[in-house]
């Protein structure tokens, strides 16, 4: 069954700009553009189609692994034109397939509207660099970002630990060695802990997901290396949480005093849909340790933080419902759209009635899109 091929729907993909592709027995291929699901005008797919289609992409270790564990997922290179980061799984007896973009083109700090801080302290000698934010809000598009601007402006060892490799980096003033958890190295502990005797300067944890991860992140955090890495919390303080909630209780106590030391910032983001033009925009809470902050993260007081980055505004801290608001009230997200991502929605809809406005839903018209 090879009429349905997946490079016409990787063109329109690419062609529009879309962040993901759906493919699903009984739908129409659907894309995912500026953050509503939309059908291209092509057939209902079927079984046999969502065989073929797997097939045509899938690597032979991945339909191993799909036959065993009923799911995998790996990267491919679509061309010189993008990146892809696809799941393969079974559902209801068949399988479904999510593509999902990933951009060639490195971005810059102005684009991406990161604050300008960041680049100062990116070039800090070693501390722990946490960007988080819950999946698809363009936290890998950020460190590599970050990675990017050390790697064209400062002569670094970086090694990168990814699962699956998301961007591409290539050798500019410094060396970028960018490993594949299952593919080069069975996971992110193992990756960390041969990462020390690899000389870096620069190390990027792509998940820290379990205790020994996040134990080792620390530790290469104190001995002397900026260790960037992600978690898919929403907030600075949540995110120390966290981190400490992860350890035993009898550890807890010293875990707070090494992140107090070893933590330099925490960039949380959401990616929300534009109003103004079409396309996303990122909202940022952004955390620097200040010697105040380090104090409250070790004695436990992270819920103090909030209103420490409110007055830290001359160190470039910002919380995200402030930033969410001047977005809104910049005119470049709607009311709904800033509610839904925020940390506190009642406070933002108090003051959206306040300015005698209401939350209304934006329901856009949902029009299909012709495939390439």
């Amino acid at each position: 069954m090879s009429t349905m091929q997946i490079d016409r729907l990787l063109d329109t993909v690419v062609k529009t700009g879309s962040s993901d592709l759906h493919l699903t027995v009984g739908r129409q291929p659907t894309i995912r553009l500026h953050g509503r699901l939309r059908n291209l005008q092509t057939k209902v797919l079927e079984s046999d189609d969502l065989v073929g289609l797997m097939k045509s992409i899938t690597p032979e270790r991945n339909q191993q692994e799909l036959q065993e564990e009923g799911g995998t997922d790996f990267g491919f290179a679509y061309g010189d034109a993008a990146r892809f980061r696809v799941s393969v799984f079974r559902q209801r007896g068949d399988l479904a397939i999510c593509l999902r973009q990933i951009p060639n083109k490195l971005l810059t700090f102005e684009q991406i509207g990161l604050p300008e801080i960041c680049k100062e302290l990116i070039r800090r000698p070693r501390g722990l660099f946490l960007v988080t934010g819950p999946t698809g809000s363009g936290k890998t598009t950020t460190l590599a970002t970050m990675i990017d601007y050390i790697n064209i402006n400062m002569d670094h060892h970086i090694i990168t630990m990814e699962d699956p490799i998301e961007y591409y980096h290539f050798h500019k003033k410094s060396i970028v060695n960018q490993r594949e958890v299952g593919n080069d190295v069975p996971n992110f502990a193992e990756a960390l802990r041969r990462a020390l005797r690899q000389d870096p300067d620069n190390i990027l944890v792509g998940e820290m997901r379990d205790l020994e991860t996040i134990e080792a992140a620390v530790r290469a955090a104190e001995t002397g290396h900026l260790v960037f890495g992600t978690l898919h919390t929403t907030g600075a303080a949540k995110t120390i949480d966290r981190l400490v909630d992860a350890f035993p209780v009898a550890q807890q106590n010293q875990i707070r005093v090494q992140l107090s030391t070893a933590l330099i910032s925490i960039l949380s983001q959401v990616l929300l849909s534009r109003v103004d033009q079409p396309g996303m925009v990122a909202g940022y809470e952004f955390l620097v340790i200040t010697p105040a902050i380090a104090n409250l993260i070790r004695d436990n007081k992270s819920y103090r933080i909030d209103s420490a980055i409110q007055t830290g505004k001359k160190f470039g801290m910002q919380l995200l419902d402030d930033h969410l608001w001047s977005l809104y009230t910049e005119g470049k997200i709607a009311a709904d759209e800033m509610v839904d991502k925020s940390k506190n929605p009642a406070d933002l809809t108090e003051k959206i009635h306040r300015m005698g406005r209401t939350v209304g839903r934006q329901e856009l018209d949902q029009e299909d899109v012709t495939a390439a």
